[in-house]
């Protein structure tokens, strides 16, 4: 094996693992809260149901996208690679710089907290025990990624398996156990419009949010050309039946009004229909979502790093891959450390939850966006490229997942305050890297002229 081998991964996850890589890291603890802010924007069951379905269709446009990207390109790099090959190599280093700082660590601390959360309730470790285990948490899962992509892949699949197999049972439960309360006030008048309905799709497609981390896998999947396709479509499609059976679950036992003015809606589910026991049950539901999600993520998370590290001098380091365990080791230890100095930072606001939330979701629908415009830029450079899939209704599917993206950024500068502001600072903090980058590039060009 040469030393180029070595240093490339190996095509090793079958379907089954992208697919329960992708089911594990999209369905979180978002089923869990986002029903009831849906519920407050609709003027009926049938149109909150008809807008998960929506969503869901949303949710496949850029998986379609996606698809085409990793057959094509595909590349540990992800996203990194699309916008280095479509826009320039200075974008996709900010983008790195934006994935390190605000938007994977983000998400593993937000994911940490929920799942300290729930934990708490379950043996809480004192006055900061929901930081206490989003810290541990992401330390274990770290570990088991540093252990290398045999065992995390195997993590997965068992936490993915868990959490189906509870959110089941949560279904079946709901369904034999009696509907809503007869009686119940007839639905008020609700944001049903435009702008009730446009700002529940900004809560149903952050509950869709994940499917993009299939990028990171491309290079690790096997028969990566005709498989990238057939994880997605497999993930979504799982994805949309488990959140519309849940979403059915909550309205058949609480019904509309009741998600309207719930503000814990699985507990109160779980109340209604098994007692207060339910609540002990709701915890473990939550937390192997959470543990689901967390595991994924931090696996797909550092591969970006990786990526950078092999074009940036300065950071070299993280492109070191180690080839025996099939992990980034450097980049596993430094997203690790930046998200739990988030979950610091968390555990001293108001609620941690939220203000990572806050922090991050400008800068991840920013470059989702810039994702598909490299997808513009890269079917007019490279026409003669060799496409295993194509994306069906060229160009009016990628143009639909641009506008959605671009709608989502406003949406999330406009609504979320500080946070979103902050999380736009802490980019702009990344520009130093870009004069590193260019400082590289240009040393080649001045030896040759000095040769």
């Amino acid at each position: 094996m040469t030393a180029s081998d070595q240093d490339t991964p190996r095509a090793n996850l079958s379907v089954l693992d992208g697919v329960a890589m992708m089911v594990g890291i999209i369905v979180g603890i978002g089923i869990f809260k986002t029903p009831a802010l849906v519920a407050a924007n609709v003027a009926s069951e049938g149109a909150a149901l008809g807008l998960w379905l929506l969503g869901g269709a949303v949710t496949l446009v850029g998986a379609l996208v996606y698809a085409e990207l990793g057959a094509a390109y595909p590349s540990t790099g992800g996203e990194y690679h699309y916008l280095a090959r479509g826009l320039d190599r200075s974008v996709a280093i900010l983008f790195a710089w934006a994935r390190m700082t605000v938007i994977q660590t983000g998400a593993i601390a937000a994911v940490a907290f929920v799942f300290g959360d729930y934990a708490s309730q379950l043996l809480s470790l004192g006055a900061y025990s929901q930081a206490i285990y989003a810290a541990l948490s992401i330390a274990a899962f770290t570990l088991i990624s540093l252990a290398g992509a045999s065992p995390s892949k195997n993590a997965q699949l068992a936490f993915t398996g868990a959490t189906i197999l509870t959110i089941g049972l949560l279904v079946l439960i709901s369904f034999m156990a009696g509907g809503a309360a007869q009686g119940s006030p007839a639905a008020s008048s609700s944001e049903s419009g435009g702008g009730g309905w446009g700002l529940a799709m900004i809560f149903i497609l952050l509950t869709y949010g994940g499917w993009n981390e299939a990028a990171y896998i491309s290079a690790e999947l096997q028969d990566v050309r005709r498989n990238m396709v057939r994880v997605l479509v497999l993930s979504v499609a799982a994805v949309v039946v488990i959140y519309l059976l849940v979403n059915l679950a909550f309205l058949h036992v609480i019904g509309l009004e009741g998600l309207r003015a719930s503000n814990a809606i699985a507990t109160d589910l779980m109340r209604r229909t098994t007692g207060e026991a339910g609540a002990a049950l709701l915890s473990v539901v939550v937390c192997c979502a959470a543990l689901s999600t967390l595991n994924g993520t931090i696996f797909t998370g550092a591969r970006v790093y990786h990526a950078v590290g092999r074009d940036v001098a300065a950071v070299r380091a993280l492109g070191i891959w180690d080839p025996d365990g099939q992990k980034p080791t450097n980049a596993l230890l430094l997203q690790g450390a930046i998200a739990t100095a988030l979950v610091a930072f968390g555990a001293v606001t108001r609620d941690g939850f939220q203000a990572i939330v806050e922090y991050t979701a400008p800068v991840f629908w920013l470059f989702l966006f810039l994702v598909g415009v490299s997808f513009f830029r890269l079917r007019g450079r490279e026409p003669d490229r060799e496409r295993p899939f194509r994306v069906p209704l060229y160009p009016l599917t990628p143009a639909l997942f641009c506008l959605t993206c671009a709608y989502l950024f406003y949406s999330s500068v406009a609504y979320t305050g500080f946070g979103a502001l902050l999380g736009l600072l802490v980019l702009a903090a990344g520009l130093p890297l870009l004069m590193l980058a260019r400082r590289d590039a240009l040393q080649p060009e001045q030896s040759r002229e000095g040769a």
